[in-house]
Protein backbone atom coordinates (compact mmCIF):
# COMPACT_ATOMS: atom_id res chain seq x y z
CA UNK A 1 0.00 0.00 0.00
CA UNK A 2 1.09 3.59 -0.58
CA UNK A 3 1.75 5.46 2.68
CA UNK A 4 2.61 8.97 3.82
CA UNK A 5 3.87 10.16 7.23
CA UNK A 6 3.20 13.55 8.86
CA UNK A 7 5.58 14.36 11.73
CA UNK A 8 4.98 16.84 14.55
CA UNK A 9 7.32 17.63 17.42
CA UNK A 10 10.92 16.97 18.28
CA UNK A 11 13.91 15.41 16.55
CA UNK A 12 13.16 12.09 18.24
CA UNK A 13 9.82 12.04 16.43
CA UNK A 14 11.60 12.80 13.16
CA UNK A 15 13.88 9.84 13.80
CA UNK A 16 10.96 7.55 14.74
CA UNK A 17 9.14 8.51 11.52
CA UNK A 18 12.24 7.73 9.48
CA UNK A 19 12.43 4.28 11.11
CA UNK A 20 8.75 3.63 10.34
CA UNK A 21 9.29 4.67 6.72
CA UNK A 22 12.19 2.24 6.40
CA UNK A 23 10.21 -0.60 8.03
CA UNK A 24 7.17 0.03 5.83
CA UNK A 25 9.28 -0.08 2.67
CA UNK A 26 11.00 -3.27 3.86
CA UNK A 27 7.53 -4.79 4.39
CA UNK A 28 6.64 -4.12 0.75
CA UNK A 29 4.72 -0.86 1.09
CA UNK A 30 5.47 2.19 -1.05
CA UNK A 31 6.11 5.75 0.06
CA UNK A 32 3.67 8.22 -1.56
CA UNK A 33 4.76 11.59 -2.87
CA UNK A 34 2.03 13.33 -0.83
CA UNK A 35 -0.94 12.59 1.41
CA UNK A 36 -3.23 12.97 -1.61
CA UNK A 37 -1.52 10.01 -3.32
CA UNK A 38 -1.49 7.84 -0.19
CA UNK A 39 -3.85 5.08 0.84
CA UNK A 40 -2.48 5.09 4.39
CA UNK A 41 -1.59 8.27 6.30
CA UNK A 42 0.35 8.04 9.57
CA UNK A 43 0.50 11.04 11.92
CA UNK A 44 3.41 11.08 14.36
CA UNK A 45 2.12 13.16 17.28
CA UNK A 46 3.61 15.39 19.97
CA UNK A 47 2.02 16.17 23.33
CA UNK A 48 4.63 18.38 25.00
CA UNK A 49 2.27 21.31 24.40
CA UNK A 50 -1.48 21.30 23.90
CA UNK A 51 -1.23 23.12 20.57
CA UNK A 52 1.04 20.42 19.13
CA UNK A 53 -1.36 17.69 20.22
CA UNK A 54 -4.33 19.50 18.72
CA UNK A 55 -2.53 19.83 15.39
CA UNK A 56 -1.96 16.07 15.24
CA UNK A 57 -5.55 15.28 16.21
CA UNK A 58 -6.87 17.81 13.69
CA UNK A 59 -4.73 16.41 10.87
CA UNK A 60 -5.90 12.87 11.73
CA UNK A 61 -9.52 13.98 11.57
CA UNK A 62 -8.94 15.57 8.18
CA UNK A 63 -7.35 12.40 6.82
CA UNK A 64 -10.21 10.25 8.10
CA UNK A 65 -12.68 12.61 6.44
CA UNK A 66 -10.69 12.32 3.21
CA UNK A 67 -11.24 8.55 3.23
CA UNK A 68 -7.67 7.56 4.10
CA UNK A 69 -6.68 4.66 6.32
CA UNK A 70 -5.45 6.82 9.19
CA UNK A 71 -3.15 5.97 12.07
CA UNK A 72 -1.55 7.98 14.84
CA UNK A 73 1.72 7.19 16.54
CA UNK A 74 3.81 8.93 19.17
CA UNK A 75 3.46 10.71 22.47
CA UNK A 76 -0.14 11.96 22.19
CA UNK A 77 -1.29 8.36 21.67
CA UNK A 78 0.43 7.26 24.89
CA UNK A 79 -1.04 10.20 26.84
CA UNK A 80 -4.62 9.63 25.68
CA UNK A 81 -4.60 5.83 25.53
CA UNK A 82 -8.05 4.39 24.78
CA UNK A 83 -9.54 7.91 24.94
CA UNK A 84 -8.00 8.63 21.55
CA UNK A 85 -10.85 6.64 19.98
CA UNK A 86 -13.32 8.93 21.77
CA UNK A 87 -11.64 11.92 20.14
CA UNK A 88 -11.35 10.13 16.79
CA UNK A 89 -13.96 7.33 16.63
CA UNK A 90 -13.04 6.36 13.07
CA UNK A 91 -9.27 6.27 13.63
CA UNK A 92 -7.89 3.00 12.25
CA UNK A 93 -4.90 2.48 14.54
CA UNK A 94 -2.98 4.18 17.35
CA UNK A 95 0.56 3.26 18.38
CA UNK A 96 2.65 4.57 21.28
CA UNK A 97 6.21 5.87 20.83
CA UNK A 98 7.81 2.57 21.83
CA UNK A 99 5.60 0.43 19.59
CA UNK A 100 6.21 2.02 16.19
CA UNK A 101 7.84 -1.17 14.92
CA UNK A 102 4.41 -2.82 14.88
CA UNK A 103 2.96 -0.45 12.28
CA UNK A 104 3.93 -2.43 9.13
CA UNK A 105 2.27 -5.55 10.53
CA UNK A 106 -0.86 -3.62 11.56
CA UNK A 107 -1.20 -2.10 8.08
CA UNK A 108 -0.52 -5.41 6.32
CA UNK A 109 -3.11 -7.27 8.40
CA UNK A 110 -5.71 -4.53 7.93
CA UNK A 111 -7.81 -5.47 10.98
CA UNK A 112 -8.89 -2.20 12.59
CA UNK A 113 -9.17 -0.52 15.05
CA UNK A 114 -5.88 -1.32 16.80
CA UNK A 115 -4.32 0.24 19.92
CA UNK A 116 -0.72 -0.65 20.84
CA UNK A 117 0.83 1.48 23.60
CA UNK A 118 4.07 -0.47 23.95
CA UNK A 119 4.75 0.28 27.63
CA UNK A 120 8.57 0.30 28.22
CA UNK A 121 9.51 -2.12 25.46
CA UNK A 122 12.43 -1.41 23.16
CA UNK A 123 11.01 -0.63 19.70
CA UNK A 124 11.66 -2.98 16.83
CA UNK A 125 13.63 -1.27 14.09
CA UNK A 126 15.67 1.18 16.16
CA UNK A 127 18.46 0.93 13.58
CA UNK A 128 16.22 1.14 10.49
CA UNK A 129 17.17 4.04 8.21
CA UNK A 130 16.17 5.33 4.80
CA UNK A 131 18.65 7.15 2.60
CA UNK A 132 18.85 10.46 4.45
CA UNK A 133 21.81 11.83 2.51
CA UNK A 134 24.81 13.07 4.45
CA UNK A 135 23.10 13.65 7.83
CA UNK A 136 21.31 11.23 10.11
CA UNK A 137 19.74 11.00 13.57
CA UNK A 138 20.61 8.05 15.81
CA UNK A 139 18.64 7.39 19.00
CA UNK A 140 20.90 6.25 21.84
CA UNK A 141 18.70 6.86 24.91
CA UNK A 142 14.97 6.18 25.13
CA UNK A 143 12.67 7.64 27.77
CA UNK A 144 13.47 9.95 30.67
CA UNK A 145 13.76 9.58 34.45
CA UNK A 146 14.23 13.26 35.35
CA UNK A 147 10.55 13.92 36.22
CA UNK A 148 10.60 17.71 35.82
CA UNK A 149 7.34 19.11 37.20
CA UNK A 150 6.05 20.57 33.91
CA UNK A 151 7.10 17.77 31.56
CA UNK A 152 4.97 14.88 30.36
CA UNK A 153 7.76 13.09 28.50
CA UNK A 154 8.54 10.50 31.24
CA UNK A 155 4.88 9.47 31.24
CA UNK A 156 4.62 9.04 27.48
CA UNK A 157 8.12 7.84 26.53
CA UNK A 158 8.71 5.67 29.59
CA UNK A 159 11.76 4.96 31.73
CA UNK A 160 15.25 5.50 30.43
CA UNK A 161 16.89 2.75 28.42
CA UNK A 162 20.38 3.08 26.98
CA UNK A 163 20.93 1.11 23.80
CA UNK A 164 24.00 -1.15 23.89
CA UNK A 165 27.05 0.78 22.78
CA UNK A 166 28.11 -1.90 20.31
CA UNK A 167 24.74 -1.55 18.54
CA UNK A 168 25.10 2.23 18.32
CA UNK A 169 28.68 2.02 17.03
CA UNK A 170 27.68 -0.56 14.41
CA UNK A 171 24.73 1.57 13.30
CA UNK A 172 26.84 4.71 12.90
CA UNK A 173 29.60 2.79 11.11
CA UNK A 174 27.02 1.44 8.64
CA UNK A 175 25.66 4.95 8.08
CA UNK A 176 29.19 6.26 7.43
CA UNK A 177 29.72 3.56 4.80
CA UNK A 178 26.52 4.81 3.10
CA UNK A 179 27.97 8.32 2.90
CA UNK A 180 26.62 9.90 6.08
CA UNK A 181 29.05 12.61 7.20
CA UNK A 182 27.26 13.89 10.31
CA UNK A 183 25.23 12.10 12.98
CA UNK A 184 23.20 13.61 15.79
CA UNK A 185 22.78 11.33 18.83
CA UNK A 186 19.36 11.66 20.41
CA UNK A 187 18.13 11.27 23.97
CA UNK A 188 15.75 13.24 26.14
CA UNK A 189 18.66 13.78 28.54
CA UNK A 190 21.41 12.22 26.48
CA UNK A 191 24.24 12.72 28.98
CA UNK A 192 22.49 10.17 31.22
CA UNK A 193 23.37 7.47 28.70
CA UNK A 194 24.44 4.31 30.54
CA UNK A 195 23.16 5.38 33.97
CA UNK A 196 19.94 3.35 34.35
CA UNK A 197 21.21 0.25 32.52
CA UNK A 198 24.64 -0.89 31.41
CA UNK A 199 25.51 0.27 27.89
CA UNK A 200 28.98 -1.31 27.71
CA UNK A 201 30.11 -4.86 28.47
CA UNK A 202 32.15 -3.48 31.35
CA UNK A 203 31.89 -0.45 33.64
CA UNK A 204 35.14 1.29 32.75
CA UNK A 205 34.74 5.05 32.51
CA UNK A 206 31.72 7.28 31.85
CA UNK A 207 29.42 5.65 29.32
CA UNK A 208 28.54 8.61 27.10
CA UNK A 209 32.02 10.16 26.74
CA UNK A 210 33.28 6.65 26.00
CA UNK A 211 30.65 6.30 23.25
CA UNK A 212 31.75 9.60 21.72
CA UNK A 213 35.36 8.41 21.66
CA UNK A 214 34.37 5.20 19.89
CA UNK A 215 32.34 7.08 17.27
CA UNK A 216 35.19 9.53 16.74
CA UNK A 217 37.26 6.63 15.34
CA UNK A 218 34.78 5.73 12.56
CA UNK A 219 36.22 6.28 9.08
CA UNK A 220 34.21 8.60 6.84
CA UNK A 221 32.31 10.27 9.68
CA UNK A 222 33.07 13.99 9.87
CA UNK A 223 30.93 15.32 12.71
CA UNK A 224 29.16 14.09 15.84
CA UNK A 225 26.42 16.13 17.50
CA UNK A 226 24.06 15.22 20.33
CA UNK A 227 21.02 16.60 22.09
CA UNK A 228 19.61 17.32 24.62
CA UNK A 229 21.90 17.82 27.64
CA UNK A 230 21.70 18.46 31.39
CA UNK A 231 24.25 20.42 33.47
CA UNK A 232 24.90 17.39 35.70
CA UNK A 233 26.44 15.65 32.69
CA UNK A 234 29.03 18.34 32.00
CA UNK A 235 31.83 16.37 33.62
CA UNK A 236 35.59 16.76 33.30
CA UNK A 237 35.61 13.63 31.11
CA UNK A 238 33.11 15.18 28.69
CA UNK A 239 35.35 18.26 28.46
CA UNK A 240 38.33 16.01 27.68
CA UNK A 241 36.34 14.41 24.86
CA UNK A 242 35.57 17.82 23.40
CA UNK A 243 39.26 18.68 23.60
CA UNK A 244 40.64 15.40 22.23
CA UNK A 245 38.01 14.24 19.70
CA UNK A 246 37.93 16.59 16.69
CA UNK A 247 34.74 15.09 15.23
CA UNK A 248 32.67 15.99 18.32
CA UNK A 249 31.16 19.40 17.57
CA UNK A 250 31.79 22.17 20.05
CA UNK A 251 28.14 22.98 20.55
CA UNK A 252 25.88 21.96 23.40
CA UNK A 253 22.15 22.48 23.71
CA UNK A 254 21.80 22.90 27.48
CA UNK A 255 18.22 23.75 28.57
CA UNK A 256 18.14 26.01 31.64
CA UNK A 257 14.36 26.78 31.85
CA UNK A 258 14.79 29.41 34.59
CA UNK A 259 17.45 31.53 36.26
CA UNK A 260 15.68 31.56 39.63
CA UNK A 261 16.80 29.00 42.20
CA UNK A 262 13.31 28.98 43.70
CA UNK A 263 11.66 28.22 40.35
CA UNK A 264 14.34 25.66 39.44
CA UNK A 265 13.60 23.84 42.70
CA UNK A 266 9.85 23.96 42.01
CA UNK A 267 10.49 22.56 38.55
CA UNK A 268 12.59 19.71 39.94
CA UNK A 269 15.53 20.55 37.70
CA UNK A 270 18.14 19.24 40.23
CA UNK A 271 20.65 22.05 39.81
CA UNK A 272 21.08 25.61 41.04
CA UNK A 273 21.74 28.75 39.08
CA UNK A 274 25.38 28.65 40.21
CA UNK A 275 25.81 25.01 39.12
CA UNK A 276 24.37 25.74 35.70
CA UNK A 277 26.65 28.74 35.16
CA UNK A 278 29.63 26.67 36.33
CA UNK A 279 28.85 24.11 33.61
CA UNK A 280 28.78 26.85 30.95
CA UNK A 281 32.02 28.34 32.29
CA UNK A 282 33.69 24.93 32.09
CA UNK A 283 32.75 24.62 28.41
CA UNK A 284 33.94 28.11 27.54
CA UNK A 285 37.13 27.90 29.60
CA UNK A 286 38.88 25.70 27.07
CA UNK A 287 37.18 27.29 24.03
CA UNK A 288 35.72 30.80 24.28
CA UNK A 289 33.93 30.21 20.93
CA UNK A 290 32.14 27.11 22.27
CA UNK A 291 28.47 27.50 21.28
CA UNK A 292 25.87 27.05 24.02
CA UNK A 293 22.16 27.19 23.20
CA UNK A 294 19.27 26.76 25.60
CA UNK A 295 15.54 26.44 26.29
CA UNK A 296 13.70 28.78 28.66
CA UNK A 297 10.16 28.72 30.06
CA UNK A 298 8.45 31.99 30.98
CA UNK A 299 5.32 32.26 33.12
CA UNK A 300 5.78 29.10 35.19
CA UNK A 301 3.19 29.06 38.02
CA UNK A 302 4.25 31.51 40.69
CA UNK A 303 7.02 33.10 38.60
CA UNK A 304 7.40 36.61 40.01
CA UNK A 305 8.92 39.66 38.38
CA UNK A 306 12.05 38.97 40.46
CA UNK A 307 12.21 35.39 39.22
CA UNK A 308 11.92 36.60 35.63
CA UNK A 309 14.70 39.15 36.10
CA UNK A 310 16.87 36.36 37.54
CA UNK A 311 16.33 34.48 34.27
CA UNK A 312 17.27 37.56 32.25
CA UNK A 313 20.47 38.04 34.22
CA UNK A 314 21.45 34.35 33.98
CA UNK A 315 21.01 34.43 30.22
CA UNK A 316 23.22 37.48 29.98
CA UNK A 317 25.87 35.94 32.22
CA UNK A 318 25.83 32.64 30.30
CA UNK A 319 26.12 34.51 26.98
CA UNK A 320 24.00 32.07 25.01
CA UNK A 321 24.56 31.81 21.28
CA UNK A 322 20.85 31.17 20.79
CA UNK A 323 17.80 30.58 22.97
CA UNK A 324 14.38 29.07 22.43
CA UNK A 325 11.76 30.68 24.66
CA UNK A 326 8.48 28.96 25.49
CA UNK A 327 5.41 30.27 27.30
CA UNK A 328 4.35 27.87 30.05
CA UNK A 329 1.24 25.81 29.43
CA UNK A 330 0.03 23.07 31.82
CA UNK A 331 0.01 19.46 30.65
CA UNK A 332 -2.45 16.96 32.17
CA UNK A 333 -0.83 14.54 34.60
CA UNK A 334 2.25 16.62 35.40
CA UNK A 335 2.93 17.93 38.91
CA UNK A 336 2.72 21.56 37.82
CA UNK A 337 -0.76 21.00 36.36
CA UNK A 338 -2.06 21.01 39.93
CA UNK A 339 -0.69 24.52 40.46
CA UNK A 340 -2.57 27.71 39.62
CA UNK A 341 -1.51 28.98 36.20
CA UNK A 342 -1.38 32.47 37.66
CA UNK A 343 0.84 34.43 35.26
CA UNK A 344 -1.53 36.21 32.82
CA UNK A 345 -1.27 35.34 29.15
CA UNK A 346 -0.36 38.93 28.29
CA UNK A 347 2.48 38.91 30.83
CA UNK A 348 3.82 35.61 29.48
CA UNK A 349 3.86 37.14 26.02
CA UNK A 350 5.66 40.25 27.30
CA UNK A 351 8.32 38.21 29.05
CA UNK A 352 8.73 36.06 25.96
CA UNK A 353 9.36 39.10 23.79
CA UNK A 354 11.78 40.64 26.29
CA UNK A 355 13.95 37.52 26.32
CA UNK A 356 13.88 37.23 22.53
CA UNK A 357 14.93 40.88 22.17
CA UNK A 358 17.73 40.33 24.69
CA UNK A 359 18.90 37.30 22.75
CA UNK A 360 19.02 39.22 19.47
CA UNK A 361 21.52 41.62 21.04
CA UNK A 362 23.43 38.81 22.69
CA UNK A 363 23.56 36.74 19.51
CA UNK A 364 24.87 39.74 17.59
CA UNK A 365 27.58 40.30 20.19
CA UNK A 366 28.64 36.63 20.14
CA UNK A 367 28.75 36.49 16.35
CA UNK A 368 30.57 39.81 15.98
CA UNK A 369 33.59 38.15 17.60
CA UNK A 370 33.79 35.70 14.71
CA UNK A 371 34.19 38.30 11.96
CA UNK A 372 37.61 37.79 10.38
CA UNK A 373 37.93 34.19 11.52
CA UNK A 374 37.94 31.19 9.17
CA UNK A 375 35.24 28.57 9.82
CA UNK A 376 35.06 25.03 8.54
CA UNK A 377 31.50 24.57 7.26
CA UNK A 378 29.65 21.50 6.02
CA UNK A 379 27.73 22.49 2.90
CA UNK A 380 23.97 21.89 3.13
CA UNK A 381 22.61 23.42 -0.07
CA UNK A 382 21.02 26.64 -1.35
CA UNK A 383 20.05 29.20 1.27
CA UNK A 384 16.36 29.00 2.18
CA UNK A 385 16.02 32.79 2.12
CA UNK A 386 18.18 33.78 -0.83
CA UNK A 387 18.43 31.56 -3.89
CA UNK A 388 21.71 33.15 -4.98
CA UNK A 389 23.49 31.98 -1.84
CA UNK A 390 24.78 28.69 -0.42
CA UNK A 391 24.28 27.67 3.20
CA UNK A 392 25.96 25.40 5.73
CA UNK A 393 26.82 25.11 9.41
CA UNK A 394 30.06 25.33 11.32
CA UNK A 395 30.98 23.09 14.25
CA UNK A 396 29.10 25.39 16.62
CA UNK A 397 25.87 24.78 14.64
CA UNK A 398 25.94 28.37 13.39
CA UNK A 399 24.38 28.99 9.98
CA UNK A 400 26.90 30.41 7.49
CA UNK A 401 25.85 31.67 4.05
CA UNK A 402 27.96 32.72 1.06
CA UNK A 403 27.45 33.76 -2.56
CA UNK A 404 27.10 31.09 -5.20
CA UNK A 405 30.05 31.02 -7.61
CA UNK A 406 29.49 32.25 -11.15
CA UNK A 407 30.58 28.82 -12.38
CA UNK A 408 28.20 26.37 -10.70
CA UNK A 409 30.23 23.41 -11.99
CA UNK A 410 32.60 24.02 -9.06
CA UNK A 411 29.81 23.96 -6.49
CA UNK A 412 30.35 21.67 -3.48
CA UNK A 413 28.20 18.60 -2.88
CA UNK A 414 26.00 18.36 0.25
CA UNK A 415 28.19 17.32 3.16
CA UNK A 416 31.42 18.67 1.63
CA UNK A 417 33.70 20.74 3.83
CA UNK A 418 34.13 24.38 2.85
CA UNK A 419 36.50 26.84 4.53
CA UNK A 420 34.98 30.31 4.80
CA UNK A 421 36.28 33.63 6.05
CA UNK A 422 33.56 35.42 8.00
CA UNK A 423 32.90 38.87 6.56
CA UNK A 424 29.71 39.88 8.33
CA UNK A 425 27.72 38.82 11.40
CA UNK A 426 24.02 38.89 12.27
CA UNK A 427 22.25 37.54 15.38
CA UNK A 428 21.26 34.26 13.69
CA UNK A 429 23.63 33.88 10.73
CA UNK A 430 27.17 34.54 9.54
CA UNK A 431 28.10 35.67 6.02
CA UNK A 432 31.37 34.47 4.57
CA UNK A 433 33.44 33.82 1.45
CA UNK A 434 35.46 30.73 0.46
CA UNK A 435 39.19 30.77 1.18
Amino acid sequence: MKFYIHTYGCQMNVRDSEAVESLMIAAGHEKAASEDDAEVVIINSCTVRQKAEEKAVGKSGNMIAAGKITGMMGCAVKRMGEDIFKRLPKLHFAVGPRAFGLIPRIVSEGRYPVLELGEDVVPVGMDAHVDTGWQSFVTVLLGCDNRCSYCIVPDVRGHEYSRPAKEVVAEVAALAKRGVKEVCLLGQSVLRYGIRNTAWDDDEGEAFPRLLRALNEIDGLERIRFTSAHPKGCTDELIRVYRECPKVCRHLHLPVQSGSDRVLAEMGRRYTRAEYLAAVAKLREFDPEFAVTTDVIVGYPGETAEDFEATRSLMEEAGFDNAFVFKYSPRPGTRSAALEDDVPKEEKERRDQVLLADQELRGQKRNDRLVGTVREVLFEGPSKRKADRFSGRDGGNRIVVWDKPADCSVSPAPGDKVRLEILEAHPQILIGRPV
